[in-house]
């Protein structure tokens, strides 16, 4: 599968199955564009044997190319033609898919957990209109974690890995510094296993930051290998969305912790994280806000909200969401010649390593790799789940007892989606969020359509920034 676009003065053909990019001029861009349609019909490969692939020869094609490109000579269509049939020989254009095959072996691999989400408290202290735990309380009553639970979670979590060393562990709510003395005791005791195990854990901490005092800051920097501080942007967007629960704004509480966690963090090691919503369909105004403020990890993500809400993205939106990630992109870009450059997390993409193939076709590892863990030990496919009877697992103390959940979500990858195969931004986003498809269509392997558009655009300007680089 071939995509290719413009953007930003760049020509940009994208191989899919061989991960390959290119930036070319206008008449070898045209000459793709050709060859793809030519493609439909007819192969643009000649195979001579078992070992032996090469592209068409011109001669076979050339009325084709000429019939179909205007404002260029035979001359020019001749020459540009042999960069693109050099690019089809060393197969890194119109390559042939190799991974549905690997697939069905992927899929009946042992089940290895390498990372929980503790729900450390199903409260909140405040009252966020979004939340889709429903202030904290996840479908139930408001509850803490204990330090036993805690502890056997991690418990599980060295049983489960198996022979897997580095461990992930995030501490989640609700708000979990409602319960801090818990996370201490059950930190304390992640680092007692490390040794005896032969494990290391690396926790994270997502706080909406009204409870984050120096002393909280101080055991963050000690411990959590990455901090999460939830902001959504400007002052007059974030406290519409995330209020006290009197209906007072918390912006003005939370901006001097957090700008101060991450000078203290160096800039690296945490994300300052907000919510877009139908409120806010200038979004790139916040990550700029944020950026201005002096934050260089930053992340600001699109609502996923029933269609109902009045604060939720419509169809009709999503054309004006594009544009905004192309202002974004062409910010970043501007900024970074400044020598003033920050990390924007969903345009952060590795074109020469980036997840193995297993992680490309399958995304985060929920309900395999990944579980979230109630405040009572039950067990989840992930956060999102979590308080959905259908959805239970089984629970740290008695470990996986739903094995027919566990295979459900294994199976559920890139190629079980009609949409997602034929989708050229499908290794980089692997399938997409099996809980947003889960929301929107009652099926894991859904397809959220608002959260694909959104995805693709991210996609191109994540690239696009990676063209400019290379300059």
């Amino acid at each position: 599968m071939v995509h290719q676009y413009k953007n930003n003065g760049y020509n940009i053909v994208m191989d899919v199955e061989s991960g390959s990019i290119h930036v070319v001029d206008d008449i070898v861009y045209d000459i793709v564009k050709a060859l793809s349609e030519y493609s439909k019909s007819y192969p643009v490969r000649e195979v001579i044997d078992e070992e032996t692939i090469r592209p068409l020869p011109y001669e076979d094609i050339r009325q084709y190319l000429s019939d179909n490109l205007t404002g260029f000579s035979d001359d020019d269509i001749e020459e540009a033609y042999g960069e693109v049939a050099w690019l089809i020989e060393d197969e890194c254009l119109f390559t042939d898919d190799l991974y549905e095959g690997y697939i069905g072996d992927f899929s009946k691999r042992e089940t290895v957990v390498k990372a929980l989400c503790l729900h450390i408290a199903h409260d909140c202290n405040l009252a966020c209109r979004y939340c889709f735990a429903g202030e904290g309380e996840y479908h139930g009553e408001r509850s803490l974690m204990s330090e036993e639970v805690g502890k056997r979670a991690l418990d599980f979590l060295v049983e489960a890995s198996k022979g897997r060393r580095n461990l992930e562990v995030d501490f989640f709510g609700g708000e979990p510094l409602m319960n801090f003395e818990v996370v201490k005791k059950i930190t304390e005791y992640g680092r007692s296993l490390e040794k005896k195990h032969d494990k290391k854990f690396r926790f994270t901490l997502t706080t909406n930051g009204m409870l984050l005092s120096d002393e909280v800051l101080e055991f963050a920097n000690r411990e959590m290998g990455n901090l999460v501080l939830s902001i959504d942007g400007r002052r007059k967007i974030h406290d519409k969305m995330r209020p006290r629960r009197g209906g007072q704004g918390s912006y003005d509480e939370i901006l001097p912790k957090f700008l101060k966690a991450a000078e203290s963090r160096d800039q690296t090691n945490y994300y300052v994280r907000g919510t877009y919503t139908r409120n806010n369909l200038d979004f790139s105004e916040d990550v700029k806000h944020l950026a201005e403020l002096g934050f260089e990890q930053i992340s600001v993500e699109p609502v996923v909200a029933p269609p109902d809400k009045d604060y939720a993205i419509r169809p009709e939106d999503v054309s004006k969401l594009c544009e905004q990630y192309d202002i974004l992109a062409k910010y970043m870009q501007n900024r970074k010649k400044e020598g003033k450059p920050f990390n924007f997390f969903h345009f952060m993409i590795d074109l020469t390593g980036g997840p193995c193939v297993a992680k490309r076709l399958s995304g985060c590892g929920s309900g395999t790799e990944y579980l979230a863990v109630a405040p009572n030990g039950d067990l989840y496919p992930c956060h999102q789940f979590v308080g959905l009877d259908d959805f239970l697992m089984g629970n740290v103390a008695t470990g996986v007892t739903n094995t027919a959940m566990a295979d459900k979500f294994k199976l559920c990858n890139v190629y079980s989606k009609k949409e997602c195969k034929e989708c050229f931004a499908k290794f980089y986003c692997s399938g997409g969020c099996a809980a947003n498809a889960y929301n929107f269509t009652g099926d894991i392997n859904g397809v959220y359509d608002i959260g694909c558009q959104l995805q693709r655009k991210r996609v191109e300007c994540a690239v696009m920034l990676k063209a400019a680089d290379s300059e």
